[in-house]
């Protein structure tokens, strides 16, 4: 073992997946619900194509080079990711998403992303941001609350 100062990095892996989703808040009528979510509430959903990118942070292990096992997070973000959104309707597939819980935007799926993988990472790194794009010209951007 050598004398090396404590080192930290970060990694990000990006995921892909197409859903389907809308805005809509039930106790509000169809004209508020306009008002506020514009197109995003229409009553037969609209969908993406998704990017979501996953930054974790961590030390370097000295033996692999690596702050984390490539392979396991890649299993993590497909089952936490993939496998929950792609190719479903988001407000019907997924339960914490349904109707009258958490409205489907951008910055709502990274924050619930980012809880999600780190719940199923552990401790042994750290979810730092999560950032979830619609298209390329609308993001957002979940960071770990300190």
């Amino acid at each position: 073992m050598t004398d090396r100062p404590f080192s930290i990095a970060s990694l990000t892996r990006r995921v892909v997946f197409a859903a389907a989703h809308r805005y809509r808040r039930p106790e509000w009528d169809d004209a508020r619900n306009e008002a506020t979510f514009g197109l995003c509430a229409r009553p037969h959903y609209h969908g993406h194509t998704y990017v979501c990118d996953v930054t974790v942070t961590g030390p370097i292990d000295e033996q692999t080079g690596m702050i984390v096992d490539l392979g396991h997070l890649d299993r993590v973000l497909a089952s936490e990711v993939q496998d929950r959104f792609d190719h479903r309707n988001i407000n019907l597939d997924v339960p914490e998403f349904a109707e009258g819980r958490r409205i489907p935007t951008s910055e709502n799926l990274a924050r619930f992303i980012g809880e999600h993988v780190q719940r199923a990472l552990g401790d042994s790194v750290q979810v730092s941001e999560v950032r979830v794009a619609e298209d390329d010209r609308l993001w957002a951007s979940w960071t770990r609350g300190r």
